[in-house]
């Protein structure tokens, strides 16, 4: 065997370990085996040790790291939360103060809606009473005031539902505020068009407002000033006929009833109106004072009292046909022959109904005002004095009774006793056919 196999193969050496305890010696064999393993024991227990050491020396400083890590998440987190909280704050308190907005507007149309309204009620009375004096147009129409998207109209609760859904103002509050939560960040600009557009919508409301409103206010000045045209048209014809006009301004802007009631007190200034309630009380003062008129008209002898006739005959001086010298002729001479039916040229009290000198057959009537109407060289009489008869009425029928030369009918008009042309109160009916009729 060569010397390189024998160190190769030589065995590992055996270690002899002595023990002395007195007079006692005791000795170990120690395998190599066993001293590695040993070895490697004491390594891992130092090592242990050692990692066990380390830990309880530094566990106090990971813990505090640690709990730092998590506090600073935690602020943070909260600082998050409560920027959101701040945010929906922020958005749920202008949704509330824009609905607050909308419904202050809301309120202020339905306010203008029912002033309207109420103002469409008393200028309909007005227009009615307005017709019937010749001087209406149209009648007005409904009021609808709250326009949509699509350009109809709807009424005024519609539009505050169509205004509060355009700005969002629905559900709950705690639905508002989670919706507004987890809402994109193009939420504050949508809700600024949103905004916008019921600026627009308020905006076309109260132009529509505007523009009825201005539109009432034209028609009634038109029928006010058509009224005041009329009125003064029947006061000129009145005058020239030589009637005295009465006061209209105080009977226009007093009924009958109150007027003949007892009142009094101390004058106290009216209240202010509004502009629209100052032309309504102008329009019924104007439509009064043209109603008044009217009826003062209606109650004087401007008709004819025997329109089938010709007129022979006119008022002024003339030959007397029996002595053949001028004089007065204090009426106008109908043709009519004997049995005509004469009638009342305006409502009034008959104040003689009988023979009468010269008049024959004589009918009068007093119409008030200071004026009275005669007919006479009737052939009989059909009412008695103290009758009260109407416009149109029988009195009486033609004849040739008294100073006449022939059937026919004497027709006067006299004013305070004095007989004047009645001329004057033909042609002045014919021109206030157009205003009375």
């Amino acid at each position: 065997m060569s010397t390189e196999s024998r160190v190769f193969g030589k065995r590992a050496e055996k270690h002899i370990l002595i023990l002395a305890s007195g007079d006692k010696v005791r000795h170990m064999t120690v395998q190599p085996w066993m001293a590695a393993l040993s070895v490697c024991f004491i390594s891992v227990f130092s090592i242990g040790y050692l990692a066990a050491t380390s830990y309880l020396v530094l566990r106090d400083d990971l813990i505090g790291g640690t709990m730092a890590r998590q506090a600073r998440m935690q602020h943070e987190y909260e600082d998050r939360i409560a920027a959101l909280r701040a945010q929906v704050d922020r958005v749920t308190s202008r949704q509330l103060l824009d609905q607050q907005v909308v419904e202050d507007k809301v309120e202020k149309l339905l306010q203008q809606q029912m002033a309207l309204s109420s103002r469409h009620g008393r200028l309909g009375s007005l227009l009615e009473r307005a017709e019937e004096s010749g001087i209406a147009g149209e009648a007005p129409q409904p009021i609808a005031i709250m326009p949509q998207e699509d350009g109809k109209q709807a009424d005024a609760s519609g539009g505050l539902r169509a205004i509060e859904r355009l700005m969002g103002i629905t559900g709950s509050q705690a639905e508002q505020r989670t919706a507004l939560a987890y809402a994109p960040p193009a939420v504050t600009g949508l809700r600024e068009t949103i905004s916008d557009r019921a600026d627009r919508l308020f905006s076309k409301v109260t132009l529509s407002l505007k523009n009825i409103e201005q539109e009432q206010r034209t028609r009634i000045d038109s029928l006010t000033a058509g009224a005041d045209e009329t009125t003064e048209a029947i006061r000129n014809i009145l005058t020239r006929t030589g009637v005295k006009v009465e006061n209209e301004d105080l009977v226009a802007s007093v009924p009958a009833s109150a007027a003949e009631a007892p009142v009094g007190g101390p004058f106290v200034e009216p209240e202010a109106a509004e502009a629209f309630d100052n032309s309504l009380v102008a329009l019924d003062s104007a439509l009064g004072r043209l109603e008044q008129i009217r009826s003062q008209a209606s109650k004087l002898p401007f008709s004819n009292p025997s329109s089938a006739s010709d007129i022979t005959s006119h008022f002024g001086n003339r030959l007397d046909p029996f002595i053949g010298r001028l004089a007065l002729h204090a009426g106008i001479d109908f043709r009519a022959p004997t049995g005509t039916r004469v009638v009342a040229t305006a409502p009034g009290t008959v104040i003689t109904a009988g023979k009468s000198g010269g008049y024959g057959n004589m009918v009068e009537i007093d119409h008030g005002n200071s004026i009275t109407t005669r007919y006479a060289h009737l052939s009989s009489i059909l009412v008695n004095t103290g009758d009260r008869v109407e416009k149109g009425d029988a009195v009486a029928r033609s004849g040739s009774t008294g100073r006449s030369t022939g059937p026919h009918l004497h027709y006067e008009v006299r004013l305070n006793g004095k007989a004047v042309d009645p001329m004057r109160f033909l042609t002045a009916g014919r021109k206030l056919d157009n205003y009375i009729n």
